[in-house]
């Protein structure tokens, strides 16, 4: 049995899974806790005292999830904010002290095991496929076939870095709100526009988006009646001043989580620019991502990878 650790700028994630007899991966416990690491560390290239303090009790909730099973192995990997903030290595020593190891991967690393992630659910079809995942302090764009990538990108845009630089203040007017999206629309779209050429020459049949921002977002569209399990563009657009109006009068908005409303708009931006920049008029939403991609890649590399855990968690009395 194996576990999977996920460390995003918004959300930590739990997956502890197994091989079937059939050679597929079985899950058994999935857990996500909404911690904010990256909460300001653009800005101050620091992790807060406050996130600190929610990672380290997310970890430990984790931990204590992983000793209920017979796992073998675990991988715990840290991603955007951990590369950004100059007190990571503080905590990764709290965090080793825990008994959990993290082990910070480059954005590119992040894109590949998220494209593997995303195909596991896929069938084996000849289709070429743009990959994406909107996460809170980075965005990884894949463009590949089966599972041969011809472009892998880490873009510097997020939703919880977006939200920190466009919608830190409250705004209680919708038009006025609805000039920040704009301009994070556009600011977004300026981080993605280099890449925009080698997209286009790479080429792509479907593009498939994961993330709890596109989640959030396609239940919004399902709400209001654009489709299933997917995001479009003209969708996007007619739902602005919706959007804004809602959270600028603290409305309701079918399909979206309280705990998910700040992201909302600074995820309309990158989500728009994303979809504006590369010419998508649809995004197909991908329950897989990065956590399955690691997932699948350390059942299969047990024996190779070196980074792999072997030893079994500390029991409770040698961490506390």
């Amino acid at each position: 049995m194996y576990a999977c650790i996920d460390l995003g700028s918004n959300s930590f994630h739990l997956l502890i899974g197994e091989w079937d007899d059939d050679g597929r991966i079985r899950i058994v416990e999935r857990l996500s806790r909404k911690v904010q690491l990256g909460e300001g560390v653009v800005a101050s290239r620091m992790i807060a005292p406050a996130a600190f303090r929610r990672g380290l009790d997310c970890l430990a909730d984790f931990r204590d999830l992983m000793r209920r099973h017979p796992v073998k192995q675990y991988w715990a990997l840290g991603t955007n904010a951990f590369r950004v903030a100059q007190n990571s290595p503080e905590f990764l020593a709290a965090a080793a002290k825990m008994g959990i190891r993290i082990s910070i991967i480059s954005g590119m690393q992040e894109a590949v095991l998220i494209y593997a992630g995303v195909i596991t659910s896929l069938p084996e079809a000849g289709e070429r496929r743009l990959v994406i995942d909107i996460g809170g302090g980075s965005t990884e764009l894949i463009a590949g076939h089966g599972h041969r990538r011809i472009i892998t990108e880490s873009l510097p845009a997020g939703t919880v870095s977006w939200r920190d630089r466009f919608f830190a203040e409250p705004e209680s007017n919708a038009k006025k709100l609805e000039v920040r999206m704009e301009a994070g629309l556009e600011a977004a779209a300026g981080v993605f526009e280099p890449v925009k050429a080698a997209v286009a020459r790479a080429g792509w049949d479907q593009a498939y988006a994961s993330s709890g921002t596109v989640k959030m977002l396609k239940y919004i569209c399902e709400n209001r009646g654009y489709g299933k399990n997917r995001i479009t563009l003209q969708a996007l657009g007619e739902l602005k001043p919706l959007l804004a109006a809602g959270i600028a009068e603290n409305g309701p908005l079918p399909g979206l989580k309280p705990e998910r409303r700040e992201l909302l708009l600074p995820g309309w931006c990158v989500a728009s620019a994303l979809m504006r920049t590369f010419q998508i008029e649809t995004l197909h939403f991908s329950a897989t991502a990065l956590r399955e991609g690691m997932l699948d890649f350390l059942a299969r590399n047990q024996k190779t990878l070196p980074i792999m855990r072997q030893s079994p968690l500390p029991a409770v009395n040698e961490t506390g």
